[in-house]
């Protein structure tokens, strides 16, 4: 039988992983794509779970915006929960800072050249 209380989603839960259990070729593999560095500097950028899926303007479409967002997930991350028909998002910068120091640091420096 499915769930119909008010507030709960359709959906399962998103999987979440720890930092700690996340190897560093996984965190690095998730930091070198161009559409998850904008994703986690957008997160960076906004108070906890005030953002959900739908907020960032990246140049995919959704179905690959989810498969982004499910590799910061399992680089350990992006915390998500849902919220009624929206997944909020949430940076782990403390986690990920305590297991990578100074890896998100050099991920969210803006020192591109123009």
């Amino acid at each position: 039988m499915t769930d119909k209380t008010p507030g709960k989603s359709h959906r399962p839960a998103p999987v979440l992983t720890h930092p700690d259990d996340v190897p560093l070729l996984t965190a690095l593999t998730a930091l070198a794509d161009p559409v998850r560095i904008q994703l986690v500097r957008t997160l960076a950028e906004h108070p906890d779970w005030s953002l959900s899926c739908s907020n960032f303007d990246v140049p995919v479409g959704r179905a690959a915006k989810s498969h982004h967002f499910s590799v910061l997930r399992a680089a350990g991350l992006v915390e998500q929960r849902d919220d009624g028909p929206k997944r909020l998002n949430r940076l782990r910068r403390e986690e990920f800072d305590a297991r990578f120091p100074g890896l998100l640091d050099l991920t969210l420096r803006d020192d591109e050249v123009s």
